[in-house]
């Protein structure tokens, strides 16, 4: 009985001093920015991308190169599982970089700085982080589970926008068509030319359009916010504005 008793207690013990341990680790921070850069190149000859991202920022822009250059930073550490494991391929049209981590306790961060060959149609769907995309002139749609959406720069092709939960900024827009949804965030966009349609909408948050100066149709609600237009209407534009929100404010202001 003697050797039961102290079996036990060696054994909680040991669980709780590995309890311990989690829980002092996870005062541990990860700074991804003092982490080496690697670098590498994939052969792309397509005219549309998908990139397929995972527990990792991504920035992406358009330039004169000929097969998708990919700069990488990934630091962190796991306690009891696996990681940070870090993937990057590509496939087909779809190019992969997602970062594996996973344990009792863990802290991973990633960054992915991609730059793609300029004219390409693109597809961001991100399930854990920010993205930031700059001076597309083709379509381009960007879905994250749980982060930001940044965008600036954008002309020509349209613009598809969603996070989860995250904000979506967009600056210096001269898209014609753009959608921007969250399900809980702001949603702020300024345009530098007139849109033909802007359809915005946020289950949880602020709706923030700035428009040049023109006639809109307007199409605006809120259950729980104050609405501000600032534009002029007119029910027979073909500039149609819409702005959603369950709860936040909505303000359609001129911008020139």
């Amino acid at each position: 009985m003697a050797v039961r008793t102290a079996l036990r207690t060696r054994t909680l013990l040991a669980a709780g001093g590995a309890v311990l341990v989690a829980l002092a680790a996870t005062g541990c921070g990860t700074d991804v920015s003092d982490a080496p850069v690697e670098k590498k190149n994939f052969a792309f000859s397509g005219k549309a991308l998908t990139i397929k991202s995972d527990n990792s920022a991504v920035d992406v822009v358009p330039a004169d190169v000929k097969e998708i250059q990919v700069e990488r930073q990934v630091d962190g550490w796991v306690f009891f599982g696996n990681g940070p494991d870090p993937v990057w391929k590509i496939d087909g049209d779809t190019l992969t970089l997602k970062v594996g981590c996973s344990g009792l306790s863990s802290n991973c961060e990633a960054r992915h700085s991609v730059k793609v060959p300029r004219g390409t149609a693109l597809t961001v769907d991100n399930d854990n982080g920010r993205v930031q995309a700059t001076g597309f002139d083709t379509d381009l749609k960007v879905k994250t589970d749980n982060g930001e959406v940044r965008i600036k720069d954008m002309s020509g092709g349209k613009l598809d926008l969603e996070s989860n939960n995250g904000r979506i900024d967009g600056e210096a827009i001269a898209t014609k068509s753009v959608r921007a949804e969250t399900d809980n965030g702001q949603v702020k966009l300024n345009f530098t030319a007139v849109p033909d349609l802007v359809d915005s909408s946020s289950n949880n948050g602020e709706i923030h359009l700035g428009l040049p100066k023109a006639t809109y149709k307007v199409d605006t609600s809120s259950a729980n916010g104050k609405i501000t237009v600032d534009v002029p209407k007119a029910d027979s534009s073909t500039h149609v504005v819409k702005a959603r929100t369950d709860n936040g404010e909505i303000t359609l202001q001129s911008v020139n």
